[in-house]
């Protein structure tokens, strides 16, 4: 191969890679591009990719960026571009219209309830506080014993501590009944002032109480003399220790109370009078009812806030007929509506949970009392299943 002859090869080689020296098509059986020049006595030929078939093939290079410039600045372009553009934000647009009805027209929600302190945790009932601790070694439960328990009351979780009655009475005695005054053997009215502050420093609130004739069978008297006598001194009772600090007022044997729905509608306004944003004050109000017809009957003519029965206890009793505790516990929920309500299987009155039902069913009772709709009002001692004696003869802690 002769010099000349490798230069025209590279010649060959190099217009077959400049592409702006081929043509945007090429049809078949054309003369060969550039047809062969000649230069310096050297003949230049060009030659064309083949396939297999022997046809030669057609080559694009598309539009230079100076010719899609100059297209597209076209009018008719313009108005493509305009068009989708204008398309695009009348799509956008009309999503946003949609999603504005949809919103607009949804159901509300409804709205959610004001969550008090005691919406939010059990309330830890000590109602015979002499069988409490014991903090002076006189075998007696008192103020103070429950004052060095708040750390391990603090760690069940309790958002209040109901206690009592505390107040000095007689059995079926009403003249020696004072509702504003601490029985000594239980303390002074300056254990209870510090009994507040320190409860109220762990979060926890202190709730009292004021059932007047707790040592008797009728609880609030109920002879015709001293009706009105004892609702005014339990009004007073109520504001007194409302303003020392404590958190809410309960009393049991609310059908017991003359003319109950007014008093309870008196009582309502006193506790609303004395709750801030900072600390709400709390009416609980329960019943030794276990009849479930008469328990609904004196929630429809209540409305109290806090409704504590003891029916739930009462589950295999006979005066119950055919109406079994899940259809009962169903139809009492659909009567209370959006009240929030309370429950308790026990108390002081009627006794701790593991005496009243079977030992097999005392977890299922606890665990139906901490997941019913409600503030759930549990027992000291219940939650080691504390049972009771015959005789108290010794305290809870000793």
């Amino acid at each position: 191969m002769t010099q000349d002859t490798a230069l025209d090869m590279k010649d060959v080689e190099l217009n077959e890679l400049d592409p702006e020296k081929v043509p945007m098509a090429a049809e078949a059986g054309d003369p060969p591009v550039g047809g062969g020049g000649e230069k310096n006595g050297v003949v230049k030929v060009k030659l064309e990719d083949e396939d297999d078939e022997g046809v030669s093939t057609q080559k694009f290079t598309g539009l230079s960026k100076e010719e899609l410039l100059k297209v597209a600045g076209t009018p008719g372009w313009v108005r493509v571009r305009w068009a989708l553009l204008v398309l695009f934000w009348l799509g956008w647009a009309g999503m946003l219209a949609g999603a504005v009805v949809i919103i607009v027209q949804a159901p509300r929600c409804r709205p959610l309830p004001v969550m008090e302190w005691w919406n939010k945790g059990p309330i830890y009932q000590i109602g015979s506080p002499e069988t409490f601790q014991d903090s002076n070694d006189d075998g007696v439960g008192d103020i103070q014993g429950i004052h060095n328990r708040l750390d391990s009351l603090s760690s069940l979780k309790v958002k209040g501590v109901l206690i009592g009655p505390l107040h000095v009475t007689r059995e079926d005695d009403f003249i020696s009944t004072e509702l504003t005054n601490i029985d000594p053997k239980f303390g002074t009215e300056e254990d209870l002032s510090q009994l507040f502050v320190a409860a109220h420093k762990k979060s926890i609130q202190i709730i009292l109480d004021l059932t007047p004739n707790y040592l008797g069978g009728n609880v609030w008297f109920n002879q015709p003399e001293e009706i009105n006598d004892i609702q005014d001194k339990f009004k007073q009772a109520m504001t007194y220790w409302l303003e020392k600090g404590a958190g809410g007022i309960y009393f049991s044997g609310m059908e017991d109370i003359h003319k109950y729905p007014e008093f309870l509608e008196e009582l309502k306004n006193i506790t609303s009078n004395y709750s801030t944003e900072e600390k709400a004050r709390v009416l609980l109000a329960s019943t030794d009812e276990s009849y479930f017809e008469n328990v609904l009957t004196l929630l429809n003519k209540t409305d109290v806030g806090l409704l504590s029965s003891r029916f739930l206890v009462a589950a295999n009793s006979s005066n119950q007929g055919e109406n079994p505790l899940g259809n009962r516990i169903t139809q009492y929920l659909e009567e209370v509506g959006d009240q929030w309500n309370s429950w308790a299987i026990g108390g002081p009155r009627v006794g701790h949970l593991a005496s009243l039902v079977e030992e097999n069913l005392l977890h299922v009772y606890q665990f139906l009392l901490f997941t019913l709709k409600g503030t759930p009002i549990t027992q000291y001692g219940d939650e080691i299943g504390l049972r009771d004696l015959s005789e108290q003869v010794c305290s809870f802690y000793s």
